[in-house]
């Protein structure tokens, strides 16, 4: 853990978490009411990158400030291979991190921890949905823009071709990653949210997509909630499309259902 910042609204302390010999890394985001404690938390799981990263994108952090204004603790932090954690872009590596990320969180003095919700964005929601499958420290989870499986990434005629992206974006670092082609697209077929969404109940689910998704189809969404058990709602935003962060009104939606369900 780093240095504390204090403004009038809430704390923000820089966490550093170690995983496989990887440091990931996050920042933690408090209500500035220390007599409240401890607080419900929410852990924001952002998607797969599709492009190289933008220094002036302050989306994350900005959404993780506008939740915690509402009275939640909020940790948002970079899967391996993203942002400024250490290794590559692997999605069984990335259930790995959020478990580490939900081991910190409820060790955490300042949180609930029979209230902790994972909010996650299109892969981070995918592997929000398979780890949640297994712990159940996850008292509710919301997906944004959730594939139902990642068809777009295991049947391509290329496969050499996904990894090449990846590494010409950053995602993918080292010369010698993967040690199999084969193997790291098979984690994808694991980790699909079809095969796993299921077992979320008896925890309540809420599924926010946009209708007009140019990334993953809306008919995903309607898939999950088909599979999943009750509670469960789905959210179609008119219009919208994949980066569901950037749109208002399904990031209002998301936020008074986070309250609903935790404070």
């Amino acid at each position: 853990m780093g240095a504390i910042e204090v403004d009038r609204i809430m704390l923000h302390r820089m966490v550093t978490l170690e995983v496989d010999g990887l440091k990931i890394s996050g920042r933690l985001y408090l209500p500035g009411e220390g007599d409240q404690t401890p607080y419900p938390a929410v852990c924001v799981c952002h998607g797969i990158p599709a492009q190289k990263p933008d220094p002036n994108d302050r989306g994350y952090p900005l959404l993780a400030e506008r939740i915690c204004r509402e009275g939640l603790a909020v940790l948002i932090f970079n899967f391996r291979g993203t942002g400024a954690s250490d290794g590559n872009l692997d999605i069984l590596g990335w259930t790995r991190d959020l478990k580490a990320v939900i081991d910190y969180l409820s060790a955490l003095p300042e949180v609930d921890r029979s209230h902790l919700s994972l909010l996650g964005f299109s892969g981070g929601a995918a592997v929000s949905v398979y780890v949640a499958a297994q712990d159940k420290r996850v008292s509710s989870i919301v997906t944004c823009a959730c594939p139902a499986e990642f068809t777009f990434l295991t049947e391509v005629d290329e496969p050499q071709s996904v990894i090449n992206h990846f590494r010409d974006i950053g995602a993918i670092r080292d010369k010698d990653f993967p040690s199999s082609v084969a193997d790291w697209l098979d984690g994808f077929k694991l980790v699909s949210p079809i095969k796993h969404v299921a077992e979320i109940a008896p925890r309540p689910l809420l599924l926010v997509h946009g209708s007009k998704d140019e990334l993953v189809d809306v008919s995903h969404a309607h898939q999950l909630y088909a599979g999943a058990g009750e509670p469960k709602q789905i959210i179609v935003i008119d219009g919208a499309g994949h980066r569901l962060r950037q749109n208002d009104k399904a990031m209002a939606i998301v936020i008074d259902w986070l309250k609903s369900q935790l404070l």
